[in-house]
C-alpha cells in the first residue's frame, strides 16, 4: 500500500522493471533477461485486483522483445523511455479524463467521493479529483463530501489533504454517513475511480464503493466512473471474474499500534467491491463520456 491507485500501481511497475534493467544493464544478456524475467514475475504477482500493473507489465514486456537484438545497455535505455512514457501519457490521459468529466458537473455543486482517485493515486491531476480539478479551473464553485474510506481510510488521510491543498471546499464523512447525506439533498452526483473495469461495465473499485453505488439510485444522485481506457479489461466478461484482494485482518481490528477488536475474532478484509454496470450512470474516460455502460460500449471505445 507504500503504492495505490490503479494507475499510480502500472507507472511504478513499468519503472521497477526500467530500475531492474539498469541495475542489469553490465550482465551478459542471459543474465539480464534471467532477472528481467524474475522482475516481471515479482511484480505480476504483487497486486492483483488493479489491471493498469498488468497493462504497464505488457507494455515493458513488448518493448523489451523489441529491443532483444540490441545490447542489454541500450536495452536498458529503451525500457527507461518506455517507462517515461507511461508515466507522461497517464498524465494527459489524466487531464483528457479531467476535461471530459467536467461537463458532467454543475455550478455549484456538492460531489461525494469514495477512496482516493486524485494525484495521490496516478502520474497527476488524478481520474475522479481530476474531474473535480477541471471542474474548478473551469471557474465552477463546487465542493466535496470525501468519504474517509474504512478500514485503510485514504479518503480520510489522502482525498481530503489534496482537497485542503487545493483549497476545494471539502467535508470529511465516516462511509456510514453517506446515505444520510444522501437523503438530506446533501449530495448531486458521485464520482470515483476504478481499479478494474469488466466488459459488461461493471466496476471494481475500492471497498465500499457498491453501497454508495446503491445509495446514489436509491436517490436518483447520478453515479460517475472516472477511469482510463488501461483500466477496462476486455478480457474479463463480467464483475464477477475480477480477481479480490484480501488483506490483513490488522487493517480491521485496529489502526497505528491500537487494537479494539477481542483476539481470537474472525475477520474479512476484502480490499475492493464490485459495482454492477446498471448503477453506473457514465464511466468517463480520456475518450469521452460512456452513459449507461455495457458490452457493446465498452468494446467501442477501443475500436474508434
Amino acid at each position: 500500500m507504500v503504492v495505490r491507485g490503479a494507475p499510480a500501481i502500472g507507472c511504478a511497475a513499468a519503472f521497477g522493471i526500467a530500475l531492474e534493467a539498469l541495475n542489469c544493464a553490465a550482465l551478459p544478456r542471459s543474465e539480464f533477461d534471467s532477472r528481467l524475467a524474475e522482475a516481471f514475475e515479482v511484480l505480476a504477482g504483487s497486486r492483483p485486483t488493479a489491471v493498469n500493473l498488468f497493462w504497464a507489465l505488457s507494455r515493458m514486456k513488448r518493448m523489451s522483445a523489441a529491443v532483444a537484438a540490441r545490447s542489454t545497455a541500450e536495452a536498458a535505455q529503451a525500457l527507461v523511455g518506455e517507462a517515461q512514457r507511461i508515466y507522461g501519457e497517464d498524465i494527459e490521459i489524466n487531464r483528457a479524463i479531467g476535461h471530459a468529466g467536467a461537463a458532467l458537473v454543475p455550478d455549484g455543486a456538492c460531489i461525494m467521493t469514495h477512496c482516493n482517485a486524485g494525484a495521490l493515486a496516478t502520474a497527476g491531476h488524478g481520474t475522479a479529483l481530476g474531474v473535480i480539478r477541471s471542474a474548478r479551473d473551469e471557474g465552477k464553485q463546487v465542493t466535496v463530501i470525501a468519504n474517509e474510506t474504512r478500514p485503510f481510510l485514504q479518503g480520510a488521510r489522502l482525498t481530503a489533504w489534496e482537497l485542503v491543498q487545493e483549497r476545494i471546499p471539502v467535508t470529511l464523512i465516516t462511509d456510514s454517513m453517506a446515505g444520510h447525506m444522501m437523503q438530506r439533498g446533501m449530495v448531486d452526483l458521485v464520482i470515483v475511480g476504478a481499479d478494474r473495469i469488466a466488459a459488461n461495465g461493471d466496476v471494481a473499485n475500492k471497498i465500499g464503493t457498491y453501497p454508495v453505488a446503491v445509495l446514489a439510485a436509491r436517490h436518483r444522485i447520478p453515479f460517475y466512473v472516472a477511469a482510463p481506457l488501461s483500466t477496462i479489461d476486455l478480457a474479463v466478461p463480467e464483475g464477477s471474474g475480477i480477481p479480490i484482494e484480501e488483506r490483513g485482518a490488522d487493517e480491521v481490528t485496529g489502526y497505528g499500534g491500537i487494537r479494539w477488536a477481542p483476539v481470537g475474532v474472525e475477520v474479512a478484509n476484502p480490499a475492493f467491491d464490485v459495482t454492477p454496470a446498471e448503477l453506473v450512470t457514465a464511466i468517463i474516460t480520456e475518450r469521452g463520456v460512456t452513459p449507461a455502460p455495457d458490452s457493446a460500449k465498452m468494446r467501442a471505445l477501443f475500436e474508434s
